[in-house]
């Protein structure tokens, strides 16, 4: 125990952005900053307000559109976003999400059928299999909240193509309730196929970036989870500068105060 007071942890966090953001790493240097320096002074002594963390898709993509005052906006994000009540959310809250679903499965890498390859007849609420038979809904389950059916057909045993398609007895598709938001989804991607390679190219230069900012010299902290922190805070800072040249300050604090709401 040294006797000084504590710090709230989002005074912590404040600080530690502070210091990725004008490239000041070193907890002994912002310690010193800290004592020295008018606006770290500020920080660490008059604000300490609650501190809330929010990573939601159709929170964060109101918070632009309204910080960006418009009325249409497209949510172009990376696989790790996929959520399919987050892009209905979106859907339904007039953003139009674009994010690329995970490959969960590794019947495509394994040369077998996947799931892409059996379609959907909303008519008759079945799938077509390759085979041209239809599979229909034996099973409604309800997992993670979200409500699953379940589609498969007792041919499978008999069908020539089974080795294409399954190491199981009879090949089960497994659908969510509100797939058709995330296969409407798919088509636009699938008619925009220059948006994730658009997207790719403008991720590059951030990669630069940030190594620019860390320098040659390694990471400060030790262990895998050590390191991710301290690398969120490096994007966490350049994220902020971004969305502080795009925006400004006074739009960049209104989309701030929007999502913290």
């Amino acid at each position: 125990m040294t006797g000084r007071p504590s710090y709230h942890p989002a005074v912590l966090l404040k600080i530690y952005i502070y210091g990725y953001l004008n490239r000041i790493q070193s907890s002994r240097r912002l310690e010193r900053e800290a004592q020295r320096n008018v606006e770290l002074m500020w920080l660490t002594g008059r604000l300490a307000p609650d501190f809330k963390t929010r990573s939601q898709l159709t929170k964060m993509a109101l918070a632009a559109r309204e910080a960006m005052g418009k009325r249409k906006l497209q949510a172009l994000a990376d696989r790790g976003y996929f959520n399919g009540p987050e892009i209905k959310a979106c859907s339904e809250a007039g953003i139009t999400p674009l994010v690329p679903k995970p490959m969960t499965s590794n019947a495509k890498a394994e040369g077998r059928y996947s799931k892409a390859d059996f379609i959907y007849i909303a008519r008759d609420d079945e799938y077509r299999c390759p085979a041209g038979q239809p599979l229909r809904r034996h099973q409604t389950t309800v997992e993670g909240g979200l409500r699953v059916h379940t589609y498969w057909t007792y041919i499978c045993p008999h069908c020539p193509l089974k080795a294409q398609c399954t190491t199981s007895r009879v090949r089960r598709v497994r659908r969510w309730e509100h797939e058709a938001v995330v296969e409407a989804m798919q088509r636009r991607l699938d008619q925009m196929p220059e948006a994730m390679t658009r997207r790719r190219s403008t991720i590059e230069h951030v990669f630069g970036t940030l190594k620019h900012w860390i320098g040659s010299a390694h990471f400060l902290t030790r262990t895998l989870a050590n390191v991710s922190t301290e690398m969120s805070l490096h994007v966490l800072a350049y994220n902020l500068k971004r969305v502080m040249s795009i925006l400004g300050i006074a739009k960049t604090m209104k989309a701030m105060k929007l999502v913290g709401a």
